[in-house]
């Protein structure tokens, strides 16, 4: 999806309604929503590449030059005429987002759409490390198309990292790690609990992982940490202290790591650690930016996660 950010300056109160009127000084478009993965994904380092279905409109050509100008590859976009790009365009006055406008659909692609995406992930994975589903419930991802690229994913021994969200929750079998965050985790599966129990924790992210037959999960805890259960171990880690500015795009941040530490084959405790750390470090920052690999590395030698 493509975010938006108009820049203005609000001088007077609109005559037809009690609403600020906005004199738009500047715009600027942004990689949003998966697009912050794959910016993540190659701040550590690693080739990122999106297989997804956008519109075949303006906002979609804007998209498409922002994958260009990141040196990002296009190879997996599908471009679709019955289908709107999605933006989310927030005007903000002065340091204040006054209101934020989303253009977008939530209807599911064409089932022809759906077999050009299986068949592009499925010549993708031929060549690749890991899989991520970035599951935005916008219908892209099908339950169909979701046990298609898992299984062939499987078949090919190619790790699959799934971000969920509520409407695909229970679709995503078979994945390698699997990481909602605490409200999701409670939704997905209609528990409650209580999260500073560790036994009830331990429990709860057990039916997951065997209600889904899933390798591992790894759950967000926000001031809580990260849990993960995954290759028959388990870590519960603290969250650490920090100055937290913007909360905006940490599980992204924390799904790219995860899903190249997966990729790597690195021990379980890395994994959680190394994704803990990113998600606090973005959080420091205003705004959705990606993670800086030398500040993580520094923090991670410190925390005695790498050598």
């Amino acid at each position: 999806m493509l975010d938006s950010y108009v820049w203005g300056k609000v001088e007077r109160i609109s005559p037809e309604a009690p609403v600020p009127v906005v004199n738009v000084g500047h715009r600027e478009y942004r990689l949003g929503g998966a697009g912050n993965v794959l910016l993540n994904v190659q701040a550590l380092g690693a080739e990122a590449i999106a297989c997804t279905v956008i519109g075949d409109d303006g906002p979609g050509d804007i998209l498409q030059h922002q994958l260009i100008e990141r040196n990002l590859s296009c190879e997996g976009l599908i471009r679709s005429d019955r289908r709107i790009t999605t933006i989310k365009e927030r005007i903000i006055a002065g340091s204040q987002q006054v209101v934020r406008i989303d253009t977008e659909t939530d209807e599911a692609i064409s089932d022809h759409e759906r077999k050009q995406l299986v068949f592009k992930a499925k010549e993708l994975i031929l060549g690749c490390q890991v899989v991520i589903f970035e599951d935005y419930d916008k219908g892209v991802l099908s339950p169909e198309a979701i046990a298609e690229i898992t299984e062939f994913a499987n078949e090919c021994q190619v790790p699959t990292v799934v971000d969920p969200k509520k409407r695909n929750f229970l679709a995503y079998r078979n994945t390698t790690l699997f990481k909602p965050n605490l409200k999701e985790l409670r939704e997905g599966l209609k528990v409650d609990f209580d999260v500073k129990d560790d036994a009830a924790l331990r429990s709860v992210v057990q039916q997951l992982t065997e209600t889904l037959d899933a390798a591992g999960a790894l759950i967000t805890l926000s001031e809580h940490g990260v849990y993960i259960d995954y290759q028959s171990e388990t870590h519960h880690l603290p969250a650490h202290v920090r100055q937290i500015a913007d909360v905006s795009g940490a599980g992204d941040t924390v799904i790219s790591i995860a899903a190249c530490c997966v990729a790597l084959g690195l021990p379980p405790r890395t994994i959680a650690g190394l994704s803990n750390l990113g998600g606090g470090l973005v959080c420091e920052q205003v705004g959705v930016v990606p993670i800086d690999k030398e500040l993580l590395k520094a923090e991670a030698v410190r925390e005695r996660l790498l050598g």
